[in-house]
Formats: C-alpha cells, sequence, structure tokens
C-alpha cells in the first residue's frame, strides 16, 4: 500500500483533482437525506472530496489514519477533520446522522471491520454512503482495460455482495445507489505502464513480478500511448441503518 503521508503532496494532481472530487461529493449528497444534520466523511484523505460535502444544515467532519493526509485536509476543513483509525473511530455510538466512504473500502482486507464502526457511529435511520466495485469502474472498454481484465482481482474488498452481506449483519439495508465519472482518470497506455510497474495497482490487480514487467512492456506498445482513455464510472451504494 502506498505510504499516505508521503502521497499527500501530490495525491490530489494524480486522482483528477477537483472535477473527480465534484463528482464524487454531488453523488454522495443526493444520496444522504435532506433531514440529516451530520456527516463523517470515512478516509477523508485531504479532504478534496469533505470540503464539497456541505448544504444548509449539514455539518461536516473527515478522518483519515494519515497525518499527512489528515492535515491538508484541515487546511480545507478546519477543525472537523481528525485523526483516527476507521476501524475504531473518534465517535460515540448512534452519534451521526450519515457516513461516507468513498474510494476508500477496496484498499482495505478488514473492510467488514470498517463497515461495523460506520454503522456504530449512525443513528437510526441514519444513511452510510460508500463506493463498491471501484476497480471494476475502469473497466471500460479499451485497449488499456482489455490489457488489465485478465489480472483483476477475483474477490475484491469492495465488492458488492461482500458489502452488502456484512452490512446486513450490522442492521445495515440497501436504501439506493447512484454513479458518477471519475474525470481525469481515464488511463493512458503510457501511465498505466509506468503504474503497473510501480505496483500502484496492487489493490486492483494479481501480478507477480514477472507479469508485472510483462504487462508493463505490453501496455507501453499500444498506440497513442500519451492518450488517456475513457474516464471509469464509480458506483455508491446508500445503506440505512434499521431503527
Amino acid at each position: 500500500m502506498l505510504d499516505y503521508d508521503i502521497e499527500a503532496a501530490r495525491y490530489d494532481a494524480t486522482r483528477g483533482g477537483v472535477p473527480r472530487a465534484r463528482a464524487a461529493a454531488r453523488a454522495v449528497l443526493a444520496l444522504v437525506p435532506e433531514r440529516a444534520g451530520t456527516l463523517l466523511d470515512v478516509g477523508c484523505g485531504t479532504g478534496l472530496v469533505t470540503e464539497r460535502l456541505t448544504r444548509p444544515g449539514l455539518r461536516t467532519f473527515g478522518v483519515d489514519a494519515s497525518l499527512g493526509m489528515a492535515s491538508v485536509a484541515a487546511g480545507r476543513v478546519g477543525s472537523g477533520v481528525v485523526l483516527g483509525d476507521s476501524r475504531r473511530l473518534p465517535f460515540a455510538d448512534a452519534c451521526l446522522d450519515a457516513v461516507s466512504a468513498v474510494w476508500l473500502l477496496h484498499l482495505l482486507p478488514d473492510a467488514p471491520a470498517v463497515i461495523a464502526e460506520c454503522a456504530r457511529v449512525l443513528r437510526p435511520g441514519g444513511v452510510f454512503v460508500t463506493t463498491v466495485d471501484k476497480d471494476a469502474g475502469h473497466d471500460v472498454e479499451s485497449d488499456v482495460a482489455a490489457l488489465l481484465a485478465p489480472y483483476r482481482v477475483t474477490r475484491a474488498h469492495d465488492a458488492a455482495p461482500r458489502v452488502l452481506a456484512v452490512a446486513a449483519e450490522h442492521g445495515l439495508r440497501r436504501a439506493g445507489e447512484a454513479r458518477f465519472t471519475g474525470h481525469g482518470q481515464g488511463l493512458a497506455p503510457a501511465d498505466a505502464a509506468q503504474r503497473v510497474a510501480g505496483g500502484y495497482f496492487a489493490s486492483a490487480l494479481e501480478l507477480t513480478e514477472d507479469q508485472s514487467s510483462v504487462l508493463a512492456s505490453e501496455l507501453s506498445l499500444l498506440q497513442d500511448p500519451e492518450v488517456p482513455r475513457a474516464d471509469p464510472v464509480y458506483r455508491l451504494l446508500a445503506l440505512r441503518k434499521e431503527a
């Protein structure tokens, strides 16, 4: 996994920046009930999405385990950002109206523990909104996607059926879904080759060292190596806590 304390300084520039964050925030808010007064963004990273999770009457908080990420987020969101483990959230039981986790669960082998924590801090009737099948969102029709497809992980940590099953164990039931475009995230072959070689796809691809070298070479030989392919489309699920 990446060292997010180091990545914090350049994270936004390499992840689609404001257009991607704006699309994510709009999709999340569309699934958060209008009556919600509080929202916690778990794994908030640099706060680029978090600072856009705003509307009249909604107070937004953020939590992240990386000091580097949380420090950047605090500069955007203010004192509402805290340093904390998503498996042991520094919030009381049943104290929040909504919780979001955008591009988080796919990174975590212990995603069930995070889902359980999000359920714990929600009030009855509250909503947990999370991205699912994140890496599958990149499987748009392109030559890059075709080369990556055989190596996609077969049991993603954020696979929708797995998330729904774990959520049900903690009193969370499906309440809706949405999709949004990952603006600026369409991969050019040269960029994909560099990321494969650098191990950036550790959560998305199952590769041996030899396979990484071969795949990186194949990607670098594709036509128009500097031209980004289609942007991914991400999926969000809303899960409501039973009263």
